[in-house]
This record gives C-alpha cells, sequence and structure tokens, in this order.
C-alpha cells in the first residue's frame, strides 16, 4: 500500500512539473511572439518624415522643442514635421499623397489613432485606415516606423490590432508612445498634450528606432 503511495506521489510530481514547464513554454513562446522587432529598412527616397496629428506638429511643446526637433538634432539629420492638429487615421490618408508621398521620402514615421480613440471611431477602421497608409508608403519603398497610442483610458483597444499590423506589414514599431508620459502633471502640457519633458520622453522611445532604419543615411 505504501509503495502504492510513494508510486502514485511521484507520478503526480512528475505531471507537475511537466505541467508547469510547459506552460511555461507556452508563454514564454506567446511573449516572444508577441515581442518580435522588425526593421523595415528602406529601398529609396530622400527624406524623413514624420506623420501625425498633434503630437506631431508639437503642441504644447516649446519652439523646436517638440520630439521631431530633437530627433533632427540628435541624429544630426533634417526631418520633415508634417503633422497635423486634430488629424484622424481618416484625415490623414486624405492628405498623405500631397504631404508625404510627393516629398520623396525614405522612412517615414507614423504617429496617429488618438484622435479616432477619442471621436470613438471604431478600432477596425482605424487599423483599415494605417493598413493603407503603410501599403501607400511601401508602394513608394520607404521604410516604416509606427508609433503606437493607447486605445482608451480604461482598456486598450488598440495593443493587439497594433501587434496584428506590425507583424503583417513588417514594420518597425515602437509601442504606446505615452506610457508614463500621459496621467503625469509633470509631463504634460494639458490632459492630451505633452509638454517638452515629455517630448524628451518620446524621442528617447523612438530613436533607437529610427537610428537601426537610418543606418548610414
Amino acid at each position: 500500500m505504501l509503495k502504492s503511495v510513494q508510486k502514485m506521489t511521484f507520478f503526480v510530481r512528475k505531471a507537475l512539473i511537466f505541467g508547469v514547464v510547459g506552460a511555461i513554454f507556452i508563454f514564454g513562446l506567446y511573449f516572444l511572439l508577441k515581442e518580435e522587432k522588425f526593421i523595415d529598412r528602406p529601398k529609396t527616397g530622400k527624406n524623413i518624415i514624420v506623420f501625425g496629428d498633434s503630437l506631431v506638429e508639437g503642441i504644447g511643446s516649446s519652439q523646436n522643442n517638440n520630439f521631431v526637433s530633437l530627433l533632427s538634432d540628435r541624429l544630426g539629420l533634417n526631418i520633415i514635421n508634417a503633422g497635423k492638429s486634430g488629424d484622424t487615421t481618416g484625415s490623414a490618408l486624405a492628405r498623405l499623397e500631397t504631404d508625404v508621398l510627393m516629398k520623396n521620402p525614405r522612412v517615414v514615421i507614423v504617429l496617429l489613432g488618438g484622435n479616432d480613440a477619442l471621436r470613438r471611431i471604431s478600432p477596425e477602421e482605424t487599423f483599415n485606415n494605417l493598413a493603407l497608409i503603410i501599403d501607400q508608403i511601401h508602394s513608394r519603398g520607404a521604410g516604416v516606423i509606427l508609433l503606437g497610442v493607447r486605445g482608451g483610458l480604461f482598456k486598450d483597444k488598440y495593443e493587439d490590432e497594433f501587434i496584428r499590423l506590425v507583424k503583417e506589414k513588417k514594420v518597425s514599431f515602437v509601442p504606446d508612445v505615452l506610457e508614463g508620459i500621459f496621467g503625469h502633471p509633470e509631463f504634460m502640457y494639458d490632459a492630451i498634450h505633452p509638454n517638452d519633458a515629455g517630448h524628451r520622453l518620446i524621442a528617447d522611445k523612438v530613436e533607437p528606432a529610427l537610428r537601426a532604419v537610418v543606418g548610414d543615411l
């Protein structure tokens, strides 16, 4: 009887060990796939352009202290600021040709989606528009760095959609550029827009991705 109990205990322990190891492997594989990174290297073009809404335009920052200007100074490269306050992914798509594609882009940093969330535009429409924007930029041989934003204050409706889009289009990606900034008064100009200190943090997040893409440009 004692031997039977000991034998059963041995198999139970073994099953538990295999179960724990299996769970660790599955979770590890999930996070590995979730954090898969791409470097979207350009094939042609000349200019670096940052395309987006008021976060790109620099609302809330002082002159030459928005993250676009900071990146330009840090890398010693001219970077075109194509930000427009109030832009949704839809209105940005409508001006993509004139404000980006006609300017011989080599690398385009895309920061959009915040106004879609504020206006309760469906995530499906938002990410369909982002996919079209990426496709049109790629059609010109330019590389894309996609910057993520949250899709809601309490529940992030965008996180999984960004991951899916990045894997599908194989673009460079910087997740949630306002993480650690939004909701922290020392980094915010108002309830939505970062101040100079907040823009420095955004530049810190974007700089490594931009350096990886531009290389020796």
